[in-house]
């Protein structure tokens, strides 16, 4: 189990420049916007990114909350 969540990490570290947060139509947007000298998409992968780590942090906030809780009733 925990072989494979390293293998999975590695995977993610080497491998990330393959790795697109955006959609092959929004990404085909963006490059024809780009390429007629608009500046409608320049932000969108970073926006697509932002969207995309919400959850983690929740999940890394409710975590970190249980945790504490727990430690806390542990020492009373």
């Amino acid at each position: 189990m925990f072989r494979n969540r390293v293998l999975l990490i590695i995977l993610f570290l080497f491998y990330n420049k393959y790795l697109s947060a955006q959609c092959a139509m929004c990404k085909a947007v963006v490059e024809a916007n780009l390429e007629a000298g608009g500046s409608a998409g320049a932000g969108l992968n970073h926006g697509i990114l932002y969207l995309m780590a919400i959850p983690y942090i929740a999940i890394l906030f409710f975590s970190l909350a249980y945790f504490i809780h727990f430690r806390t009733q542990k020492a009373n």
